[in-house]
């Protein structure tokens, strides 16, 4: 499972040694905004990605390339090493097995499309007799009760020859829950799931070794949702099409401290709490705040919304006894608080959490247009990644100048 995996099938199989391959980040006050949309407005998560982005990040090294929380790819290069009699190899095949995944906005169905491409013959081989089966697999769902709708044209089973005269060897496999079979994770009728991925190559006969060969691709684990505080609640009238479905893995929110960016103090205040800890407040020589990894991320809190409130009346007193009771200068400046009073993390987790650090937390004080822009920010990045509440979600902050 990628290293990112959030959710109950972070726990399915073994973690991957190295983060996933993601594009650089790119902050939203960098975005170009049409003059119709107002000036705030975090960007779109990207839904789509052709084979040949694929295939290039794939082959930078990378096991799984994560474009957004709704476009992901895998890939397997599959090689046949022909052996005769004695084993002795007297030629070799291989293709390239691409899957990409994607989930369109507020839409339940997530799409697997599979592309066979990259294919070679090196001396004696007997392809037209070297069967490949290309297949999708629900290897668990949480709950296990709950049943998809499965379409496209997978399985499938060609000939490494036939694949290779195909125009294009490319096959669909789409799974769809609906609403109503998930948990109440964060109160979103949760149903997460684990995907695989799988290619069999069966040799003809005469020939010896590994037969059949089963290859496993990792993929991005899924999940479909129907939280009331995310997009798509009601879908637009029809209950079964309200909420979405998305991979379950740790999106990022970008802030930047570039002069332009709307968000800019914040992202100065969370850059100094990541980089410095012990030069923020409160004082604590222990202090290392979460959301820079993924073993230790930020998660969202909404439904509890005492909580919330707590969190921030812990900013504020804190903001109060260590900048002063005028830190705010004539009503310029907010309290600011990180990690934010909308997590788990927030100022107050340790009076709800007695196992975990206290006064792990910064509060400075910012322009509070500023700090407004920054949280009209993070209020969109949650609900466009659909961040759920609770600890089966949770996200990174990363700081760009």
């Amino acid at each position: 499972m990628a290293q990112e995996t959030v959710g109950p099938a972070a726990g399915y199989g073994t973690r991957a040694s190295e983060p996933a391959a993601v594009p650089a980040p790119v902050p939203a006050s960098a975005q170009q905004v049409p003059a119709d949309v107002p000036p705030v407005e975090y960007p779109d998560p990207p839904r789509s990605m052709s084979v040949a982005e694929c295939k290039k990040k794939l082959e930078a090294g990378a096991a799984v390339y994560i474009k957004s929380r709704f476009t992901v790819c895998t890939g397997l290069k599959v090689t046949t090493i022909w052996l005769r009699s004695g084993n002795n190899p007297v030629g070799t095949s291989s293709f390239v097995l691409l899957v990409r995944g994607t989930a369109r906005e507020n839409d339940r169905t997530i799409r697997y499309d599979y592309d066979v491409t990259d294919f070679t013959r090196i001396n004696t081989t007997e392809t037209s007799g070297l069967k490949i089966k290309l297949e999708g697999k629900l290897e668990r769902t949480w709950p296990s009760a709950a049943r998809a709708a499965q379409g496209g044209n997978l399985p499938v089973t060609r000939t490494f020859d036939q694949l290779q005269l195909m125009p294009s060897a490319h096959f669909t496999h789409t799974v769809r829950y609906a609403p109503g079979q998930g948990t109440g994770s964060g109160a979103a009728d949760v149903v997460f799931g684990v995907y695989r991925p799988i290619v069999t190559s069966t040799l003809p006969p005469g020939w010896t070794g590994d037969n059949p060969a089963v290859g496993k691709l990792p993929m991005l684990a899924p999940r479909w949702d129907a939280g009331k505080y995310l997009s798509n609640p009601t879908g637009g009238g029809n209950p079964a099409n309200k909420g979405g479905a998305s991979f379950s893995y740790l999106a990022t929110l970008v802030y930047s401290t570039k002069a332009t960016a709307p968000e800019r103090g914040v992202a100065a205040h969370i850059k100094t709490a990541y980089t410095r800890p012990q030069a923020t407040y409160p004082p604590n020589g222990d202090k290392r705040i979460p959301g820079q990894k993924a073993s230790d991320p930020l998660h969202r809190l909404f439904l509890d919304t005492q909580r919330r409130k707590d969190n921030r009346a812990r900013a504020l007193s804190n903001c109060r006894r260590y900048y002063g009771t005028g830190y705010s200068e004539n009503n310029t400046k907010d309290c600011d608080e990180f990690p934010f009073a909308t997590t788990y993390e927030g100022c107050a987790q340790a009076e709800y959490d007695p196992y975990s650090e206290k006064k792990n937390f910064s509060v400075r004080p910012v322009i509070k247009k500023q700090n407004s822009d920054a949280g009209l920010l993070l209020a969109q990045f949650y609900k466009k990644n659909r961040i759920i509440d609770g600890m089966d979600d949770g996200f990174l902050v990363k700081i760009t100048s």
